[in-house]
């Protein structure tokens, strides 16, 4: 088991391993209708400045690295600069390394330099003040690719020089191809119920996809739903079906010790639990305006937790208003 293959290089945020790293848009996942135009834009040599916003792991980061690559080719090493501004979101980072970067000439035919800034959302408003005047003055000798959960973090001033990439969580088949991908160049055996525990656990993020994968091939090159579901951070459906059904049948004291059982031996937090809750309500034989019901409660409960209330007795609450509403209260 070649497990370094598996493992993103440090402080990369890319969806890709080193080792299947693609050079080219024809070895992206997902993201058809993005990739497909920025394929475009590349190919032109030419690109304005791009703003890719969407959820962690559905590759704005390596659709960043593979427009340089196929810029620059060989020489989009020194044409190349990546910030993550999460770590380094001060206005004098944009006052020093962006604009010493920006006012140089880049190497080779392409007339500018591309700086890569990942989590642009966290940016601080003055250091994305003092961006918007940079990306104008530097037109000419450097494009800005910037990547971000949140493209409402970023001021509209800096969202109107962009062409904005809306990216969105992978598709079942697109998540189905890459693990299938994987499996077969590291021999791993994984059957369908398997490649469904796999999705439903990353949720359309590949990056978790690709470590759930890491994890479960350290174990055993066999991997099965169950071995998926021990690894992942969440209570099992089936024990929270169990406990929902208690206490929709009136039996408030079982399911309580029920779900405490769960915690408990899980290790699992109450937000954690909620979650799992909203999911299995939806799964459950009770009419559509019940579920509904139900899930404007977990939702209430769901905002006390955050807000610092005590786990175990607002998810007692919860317990208690299924029971009620099982009874038609």
């Amino acid at each position: 088991m070649e497990t370094e293959s598996f493992i993103p290089r440090e402080n990369d945020s890319s969806i890709w391993t080193e080792k299947y790293r693609p050079d080219k848009f024809e070895g992206l996942v997902g993201q058809d209708e993005i990739v497909n135009k920025v394929q475009g834009l590349t190919k032109a040599m030419n690109i304005p400045h791009l703003l890719f916003a969407g959820p962690a792991g559905t590759g704005k980061s390596t659709l960043a690295l593979i427009v340089v690559k196929e810029l620059f080719g060989d020489t989009w090493k020194e044409n190349y600069l990546e910030l993550n501004a999460s770590d380094e979101r001060g206005i004098d980072v944009v006052r020093q390394k962006v604009k010493d970067f920006a006012r140089t000439k880049a190497l080779g035919n392409v007339p500018f330099k591309v700086i890569f800034l990942d989590e642009a959302d966290a940016l601080t408003k003055e250091a994305q003040q003092a961006l918007r005047r940079t990306m104008e003055n530097y037109t000419k000798t450097c494009r800005f690719v910037m990547s971000c959960n949140y493209s409402s973090k970023i001021i509209d001033p800096i969202q109107s020089r962009c062409v904005i990439f809306r990216f969105k969580l992978l598709e079942k088949k697109d998540i189905e191809k890459r693990i299938k991908f994987i499996a077969e160049r590291e021999k791993l055996q994984l059957s369908d119920a398997t490649i469904e525990a796999i999705y439903e656990a990353s949720e359309g993020d590949c990056r978790r996809t690709i470590n759930l994968l890491q994890a479960s091939a350290s174990i055993s090159p066999s991997i099965t739903s169950e071995l998926i579901q021990t690894l992942v951070a969440g209570a099992k459906p089936a024990e929270i079906k169990i406990v929902l059904e208690y206490a929709l049948s009136g039996d408030f004291l079982r399911a309580k010790e029920k779900l405490l059982d769960v915690m408990l031996k899980e290790s699992i937090s109450g937000t954690d639990v909620i979650k799992s809750i909203q999911k299995e309500v939806w799964n459950l034989q009770i009419e559509d305006e019940l579920k509904v019901r139900l899930t404007e409660k977990t939702g209430e409960i769901e905002f006390r937790l955050v807000e610092g209330s005590d786990e175990f007795i607002q998810l007692e609450a919860l317990l208690a208003s299924f029971v009620l509403a099982g009874k038609g209260v």
